[in-house]
């Protein structure tokens, strides 16, 4: 039966709401029922008939590996993958190539489910799966999205090509302006987001209908590879409906 030792204040409550993992149990750290938060935590958890188990720094950090569990570590089973092919008919996908970094992975998700992209394709070679580091990176968002993590980001870009989609990669020698893109508003986009060392991959820049920058104005060289991204996905993210409501 496989196990993950998901931690954090945010992932805990998101792993909650979301209610796609099962949950077997949880473990609090000294002080972690005070404050309303945590108080707060508890009372979802105790009325999801969770066990809550009181643990030491040290019980915690052998189970999360790692010293920012907040006192709160959640033990559950494995992250609920999509596939490609439940993923295809969507209006937006993003792709995600050689971004290395947990971190940046993270926070590229957070910034996804912020700004309307739900749908998310991991390359399963050079991203790293979603391991509870990169939840927590992601403050929990990743548990609301549905993320595929079962072809290379050639295969991907292969297989979606066929289908309508316009292919869009992030990249800072692109000559279009991403502004430009988003005002163009594509029926169908597959944007793709390279890492900071290994940027997208030649193959699919060659592929690409767009390749597309962010203006800079300053003297630093490059952004951030989750702020770049976070900024792109806000440019191109679907037009809000009338309501106010978050797309489908």
């Amino acid at each position: 039966m496989e196990t993950e030792h998901l931690y954090g204040i945010n992932p805990a409550f998101e792993v909650l709401r979301a209610g796609r993992r099962t949950i077997r149990q949880a473990f609090f750290g000294p002080g972690a029922e005070g404050g309303s938060r945590r108080r707060k935590l508890t009372e979802l958890l105790q009325a999801a008939g969770v066990p809550i188990q009181p643990a030491d720094k040290r019980r915690l950090f052998d189970l999360c590996r790692s010293t920012e569990h907040q006192n709160v570590v959640l033990e559950t089973g494995p992250y609920p993958y999509a596939t490609l092919d439940s993923l295809q008919d969507a209006e937006r996908l993003l792709l995600l190539d050689n971004v290395e970094d947990p971190q940046n992975v993270g926070a590229i998700l957070r910034s996804a489910e912020i700004f309307g992209w739900p749908r998310v394709l991991l390359a399963n070679r050079g991203v790293p799966p979603l391991y509870p580091s990169v939840i927590k990176a992601s403050a929990g968002a990743a548990e609301h999205l549905q993320v595929a993590r079962d072809r290379t980001a050639n295969d991907y870009v292969k297989a979606l090509l066929p289908l309508g989609f316009t292919l869009a990669a992030l990249d800072a020698r692109g000559r279009e302006d991403v502004r430009r893109l988003a005002e163009r508003r594509p029926k169908k986009l597959l944007l793709v987001i390279g890492g900071e060392h290994r940027a997208v991959g030649q193959h699919i820049l060659n592929q690409a209908h767009h390749r597309v920058h962010i203006p800079q104005q300053g003297r630093i060289a490059s952004l951030n590879a989750s702020v770049a991204a976070g900024l792109a996905l806000f440019l191109l993210n679907p037009p809000v409906p009338a309501s106010g409501a978050p797309p489908a």
